[in-house]
């Protein structure tokens, strides 16, 4: 019964920040939003338009039997 309460007594503290961007989420998912890491490795994201493979060219991966 004591956990419980510490543990109930640890997530009281923390500060809800609400951060805004003027990124638009086309996902339709959650976007989160988080501030500039200094120390951060940077990453130089493609530009290419990402689509989907036809259906009529996907082939199915071949099965592996497990051991």
């Amino acid at each position: 019964m004591g956990a419980a309460l510490a543990l109930a007594a640890c997530g009281s503290d923390a500060d809800d920040t609400t951060m805004t961007t003027d990124t638009v989420d086309e996902s339709g998912g959650e976007l989160q939003v988080t501030q500039p890491d200094p120390d951060a490795v940077p990453v130089d994201l493609p530009e290419t338009e990402m689509t989907n493979a036809p259906a009529e060219e996907a082939t199915p991966a071949a099965e592996t039997p497990a051991e």
